[in-house]
Formats: C-alpha cells, sequence, structure tokens
C-alpha cells in the first residue's frame, strides 16, 4: 500500500468514527473530541489499539479482509461505506452480502408501470421475481396470481408446461438460462446458499439435472438477446432485451423486453388496458 493510499485509508477511518455518539454504544465520560476513542474502536473490533491508531496515522500496513469487517461492524458502517474501506485498504470491494428481498419500494414500481408495453420484471440472484409491470403480468406469466414463493423463474420454466410450451427455442433457453443463474448466484455469494432450490430441481427435472451438471456460465449479455416468445393470445412475440443493476445492488436486477414490431406494442398496450380493467 502506498504512503498516499495508507493516509486516505487512515482520513476515512477517522472521519467515520469521530461521527459516532459515544453513549449510543454505553461509552460515557467527559470528552475533548466528537466521536468514539480509538482505543474504543479497537477494543469494539477485537485488535490492538496500537496498531488501529497507526492505520488512522497512516503506517498501519495493508489489513486483511477479516480485519476490514471487524473494523466495519465497530464503526457501524453502511454498505457503502463498507464497500469504500474495502476499496481503500485492498483495492477491491468486499464480498457480497447477500439480503433477502420481497418487493421493492413505490419508486421501483413506477420505473416499471412507465413501461406500458415493454415487459419488465425486477429479479433477486435467486431469479425469483419480486416486482413486475401489466406488460409482463400479459405476456410473461401473471405473476401477481401466485404466491411469493412460487414466482421464480427457474421452476416456471422447468416445471410449468405453458411457459416451456410459449417458448420458440426451449432447449437454448434452457442452456442460457441454468449458465446465467449459475454466474448469478455465484457473483451474489450465493453459491453454497442456493443449494436447496438446485437440489430440488434437480429432483423435480431432470432437463435442469442434465444442463446443471454440464457446469456451464454465461452473462446476460452474450448471444443475441432476444427472445421470441409463442403467445396464447398475442401470438409470435418477438423482443430484445437488456438487464439492469438495481440501485448498484449484485443481488437485485431489472429485465426489460422491448418489443421489435410497432404493431406488436401497440397489441400489447392493448392487451395491458383489458388486463387494468379486468383488476378493476
Amino acid at each position: 500500500m502506498s504512503a498516499n493510499a495508507a493516509q486516505t485509508l487512515g482520513d476515512f477511518l477517522r472521519s467515520c468514527r469521530t461521527r459516532l455518539d459515544p453513549a449510543s454504544f454505553g461509552f460515557s465520560g467527559r470528552r475533548r473530541t466528537p466521536g468514539l476513542r480509538r482505543e474504543e474502536v479497537a477494543q469494539r473490533a477485537n485488535i490492538s489499539s496500537t496498531w488501529y491508531t497507526w492505520l488512522e496515522q497512516g503506517r498501519g500496513g495493508a489489513p486483511s479482509a477479516q480485519v476490514l469487517e471487524r473494523i466495519c461492524a465497530a464503526l457501524m458502517l453502511t454498505d457503502t461505506e463498507r464497500e469504500h474501506l474495502f476499496i481503500l485498504g485492498l483495492g477491491r470491494p468486499p464480498e457480497v452480502r447477500y439480503r433477502y428481498v420481497d418487493g421493492v419500494n413505490p419508486r421501483l414500481q413506477r420505473v416499471l408501470d412507465s413501461l406500458d408495453a415493454s415487459p419488465a420484471i425486477i429479479k433477486t440472484a435467486m431469479w425469483d421475481v419480486i416486482a413486475w409491470n401489466r406488460a409482463a403480468a400479459v405476456v410473461l406469466t401473471d405473476y401477481g396470481t401466485l404466491a411469493p414463493g412460487q414466482r421464480n423463474i427457474l421452476r416456471f420454466l422447468f416445471g410449468d408446461p405453458n411457459v416451456r410450451a410459449k417458448q420458440h427455442d426451449w432447449e437454448s433457453v434452457a442452456h442460457f438460462v441454468v449458465a446465467a443463474f449459475r454466474a448469478d448466484v455465484a457473483r451474489a455469494g450465493l453459491t453454497s446458499g442456493v443449494g436447496d432450490l438446485v437440489d430440488d430441481l434437480c429432483r423435480t427435472s431432470s432437463d435442469f439435472d442434465r444442463l446443471w451438471r454440464e457446469n456451464r456460465v454465461l452473462s446476460h449479455g452474450e448471444g443475441e438477446n432476444v427472445k421470441h416468445i409463442l403467445h396464447p393470445k398475442l401470438g409470435s412475440i418477438e423482443m430484445e432485451y437488456s438487464l439492469f443493476a438495481v440501485d448498484g445492488r449484485p443481488d437485485l436486477s431489472m429485465l426489460v423486453y422491448t418489443p421489435l414490431d410497432a404493431q406488436m406494442a401497440e397489441r400489447i398496450r392493448a392487451a395491458v388496458a383489458q388486463h387494468r380493467l379486468m383488476a378493476a
């Protein structure tokens, strides 16, 4: 670690420390400066107070990831602050901490709803759909009719014959989905946590078991990024799809499908309007 990088790390640690309220941590007594004392942070992090002092002074060397995690906990850092501390200390972000999510805030839902002719969903790294717009309900799956635990894309693809029948080339879609799913769970730090879902899919679908054993990985940017659907009411639909990170989180992504044909886009809008009337 360069002297400049070490000093930048030290300045950031000191800034985080002085913003904390000692009373909220059970520390009392008169203080000449705001925030926790260095030895109090070291105590909370279970590290040497001398070494922590050196870190703030820019002469402690490069800390390990384990030490940085303990300092993050001691300073009560946010996810953004934790990432920044790791980049300063190790030159890389920390390992991802997966958080279970069962919905989105109104702001994100409004983004989805503004796409009146483009089916759009927000999915987790486990490929659970946690938000969608009316176009997605019409073209893809009406997720609102399903229990939250059933809104998993892999379960649809490998367990629902109606979803399988809508795929123009099911085998190609299945190959891509399994390979992209494997890459997503690894990126989100869920390789071990996804075991129950994978085991269940392997038991219930020989196709998934076969593709999972191939051990392939793909990103959403690989391939032609075009989805073909044989819709029972709208007919053949061809759509481009794009994947976007949600608020910088690696465990959430927004998938947006854009119809390639203007007439089909109008037909989807009409179907969405009818779906809205029926729901009302």
